[in-house]
């Protein structure tokens, strides 16, 4: 029985990170598309800035717009000239991994 409880525990903990986890698409960069976003924080034509699990996200361009955003799925599209990106804040893994 115990052995069965743990790995039902990892499992759900596989399933714990991999909601955390989240993708990024930039095409041609002038679209990005990404899963995992928890929150848009603050937009204008220059800058979106968003919430993900392990910190935040700055997108910085020109004619930024966002065309599609769902908080229930963290489902997120942005249209327009897209120059930088900067993750930052909460001392996560992408922080870590972007030093």
């Amino acid at each position: 029985m115990r052995e069965n409880n743990e790995k039902g525990n990892n499992t759900e903990q596989g399933a714990a990170n991999a909601s955390r986890l989240h993708t990024l698409t930039i095409e041609q960069r002038k679209r990005i598309t990404m899963t995992g976003v928890e929150s848009v924080t603050a937009f204008s034509p220059q800058q979106i800035s968003l919430t993900l699990a392990d910190g935040k996200l700055v997108v910085t361009g020109s004619d930024l717009k966002i065309a599609a955003f769902s908080k229930t799925t963290g489902a997120f599209t942005a249209t327009g000239n897209i120059s930088a990106l900067r993750y930052g804040g909460g001392g996560g893994k992408l922080a870590r991994l972007f030093r």
